[in-house]
């Protein structure tokens, strides 16, 4: 892996170095001292998010030395969600959220969540996030005690399933919370004990564990909740800027832990990943936070998250062959027929093996597009195309299907009426109502497509083209170098990430539109269906597509490893190359993705439709002035200073 990232990895290397927390304070922006010493220092002031009396806050100097704040009024100033406790006699709101970008008015979820969670949900989740912390921190002392496998295949499954179940759009089912909830607790139980035996065989004193790893619910659900939702855990760090990172931090482990779980499904995993996720997940678990670890835990997690996504590309290539470029269906065809949305590939071949040889026609949707240029599952000639676009639409993409879907991993939305009955899902996916299925039992999905008339017609014909890994891209690297040497291609731009339903993602759209002929676009995940049935031809002079589909938001491995091989080519860094990043930024998956870039150096990422919520204004400007991140602004704007390498 060292090799694969040697390049990009060199500046980021060289950053890490510079500036050495200080002890002393002094006035300025960034008040907190590890903040201050990460970033670089700057005269300009940095516009934050409005606040939702529609006045702009802005990161202002350190108040003079013995003022004493309000803790509640502090985090109320640097982080909106917390206005609705600030003042005297407020309560605690129902319910606190801000982990994606979809969170009310861009600062969160305080009575339901915008992607449906109920309060009751949200409750459940936080205590299982919570117990799965205290899981990694016996793993880290039992460890450090000389266990060779602090916890069990088994176990070690569970934490990814329970974690992946409280990203975005995964798992609303409170009869399947419950099961995580006592599962962990069961499973904390067995590790004190294991803790304790492992202590005794080593003739070493037991560990003396806090936090997490202590925390006893009491009968009060709702009391127990409250003590480690996130307002409390928030007002117990007293600090805002300390509390924005570790919330960067779990929400980045939160997509770590997703890419390692679709990993360990094709099979692939390494110790070592697992080793670096329980010591981070432990030390958010241990309670006890200093801003420079804090700092250094989100790039770490950027780091290991690389490996990660190696793992996940190798296992589906290990599996179905690397991607090649394939042209692909996207309207119907005549037949009964079944839709797999999600992203998981071992469910997808399962489906047409379940399917195969019965007169059904097998249709992608979603992050399961990139599935048809894998030569081991386009071979299965009822895997006819994909249907419809990114997941927001699913609740008519759905209702309109006439067939029963499986939901296999995010994104699912609480179905309508008119489909309820044909929905099911699979894994850590969850919605109350939904048929789960276990052990890839497709049995009721194939007799329930049977017994259904599927499409009556054959639709016009529309095509799309995906495929374009970094195998298939490298394959043509030395015309890709020599069309950039003689100037044929201008500039390459990667435009995707996740997509949403606000009208300002028509950003991205707008922005591939624009670009020049003579440049090429780099896209991937859901973003993509904002404009990849559009025909944008080939490079002039080159037989180029001047359209890249890399595949999934995982893929962002192939974008990196293309990026790379680019950079070696023409002896320079990420940085140094005529290459522009616009990212659409949803949720979890989209952190750990961001901070992987960060982890690697990359400089001038351009986010949105709107940044974090929980990104502190402190936090966000010390982004600004390392990496120079920035929202999405102007398309014409922001295409010029692209171009120009800005």
């Amino acid at each position: 892996m060292a090799s694969s990232y040697s390049v990009l990895r060199a500046s980021a290397l060289l950053r890490a170095t510079r500036g050495v927390a200080s002890s002393t304070t002094v006035s300025g922006r960034i008040r907190t001292s590890a903040l201050r010493a990460a970033a670089a220092t700057s005269s300009h002031t940095i516009r934050a998010r409005s606040s939702s009396s529609g006045s702009n806050r802005y990161i202002t100097s350190t108040p003079p030395r013995g003022q004493q704040l309000d803790v509640q009024e502090k985090f109320a100033d640097a982080l909106p969600i917390f206005e609705t406790m600030a003042g005297t006699g407020r309560h605690t709101p129902q319910m606190a959220c801000f982990q994606c970008e979809q969170t009310f008015h861009g600062t969160g979820c305080v009575v339901e969540g915008v992607c449906g969670k109920t309060a009751e949900v949200a409750k459940q989740q936080d205590v299982a996030l919570h117990l799965v912390k205290a899981l990694a921190q016996y793993a880290v002392a039992l460890k450090e005690l000389g266990a060779d496998q602090p916890l069990t295949a088994e176990e070690t499954r569970f934490v990814l399933e329970a974690t992946f179940a409280t990203l975005t759009n995964v798992n609303f089912d409170p009869a399947r919370w419950n099961e995580y909830i006592e599962r962990a607790l069961e499973m904390r139980t067995q590790l004190a004990k294991r803790l304790q035996a492992q202590a005794e065989a080593a003739k070493k004193p037991v560990p003396q564990l806090g936090g997490a790893a202590v925390w006893t619910p009491g009968a009060d659900f709702e009391q127990a909740a409250n003590e480690v939702g996130l307002f409390q855990r928030g007002l117990k760090t007293a600090d805002p800027d300390v509390f924005s990172l570790v919330e960067l931090l779990t929400y980045g482990l939160k997509g770590l832990i997703a890419y390692a779980e679709h990993a360990a499904v094709l099979e692939k995993t390494d110790p070592s990943v697992f080793d670096k996720m329980y010591e981070m997940l432990g030390y958010l678990g241990a309670e006890q936070f200093d801003m420079g670890t804090l700092l250094n835990y989100c790039l770490k997690a950027g780091e290991v998250n690389l490996r990660v996504m190696e793992l996940l590309s190798d296992g589906a290539s290990a599996r179905y062959g690397a991607p090649v470029p394939t042209k692909l269906r996207t309207t119907a065809v005549k037949g009964k027929c079944v839709l797999v949305s999600g992203h998981d590939l071992r469910d997808l071949e399962a489906v047409l093996e379940a399917t195969k040889d019965k007169g059904i026609n097998v249709y992608t949707h979603g992050e399961l597009l990139p599935a048809h240029g894998y030569p081991g599952l386009k071979k299965y000639p009822h895997l006819v195309g994909n249907y419809g676009g990114a997941w927001m639409l699913q609740k008519i993409e759905f209702a309109a299907f006439p067939g029963p879907i499986l939901v296999t991993t995010n994104c699912i939305l609480e179905p309508r009426k008119s489909y309820r009955d044909r929905i099911y899902s699979v894994n850590a996916v969850g919605y109350n109502g939904v048929r789960h299925l276990e052990d890839r039992n497709f049995a009721p999905l194939v007799q329930q497509a049977l017994e259904m008339d599927g499409f009556v017609a054959d639709e016009k014909e529309q095509y799309t083209t995906t495929g374009f890994g970094h195998n298939a891209v490298l394959g043509i690297a030395d015309k890709v170098i020599s069309a950039v040497k003689e100037g044929k291609i201008r500039h390459f731009f990667l435009i995707g990430g996740c997509d949403g339903s606000e009208g300002e993602r028509n950003y991205y759209a707008e922005l591939a539109g624009a670009v020049p002929e003579d440049c090429v676009i780099l896209t991937l995940a859901c973003g993509k269906y904002r404009f990849n049935k559009r025909e944008f031809g080939v490079v002039p002079g080159t037989a180029i597509p001047r359209l890249l589909d890399v595949g999934q938001c995982n893929d962002a491995h192939s974008a990196i490893q293309i990026a790379a091989a680019l950079a070696g080519a023409f002896k320079t860094d990420v940085n140094g190359l005529p290459l522009s990043f616009a990212l659409s930024y949803l949720e979890q998956k989209a952190t750990i993705i961001l901070l992987s870039l960060l982890h690697l150096g990359v400089q001038n990422i351009r986010l949105g439709p709107r940044l974090p919520a929980f990104l502190t204004p402190n936090v966000l400007n010390l982004l600004v002035e390392k990496y120079n991140l920035m929202p999405v602004g102007d398309v014409k704007q922001d295409l010029a200073a692209m171009l120009e390498g800005k």
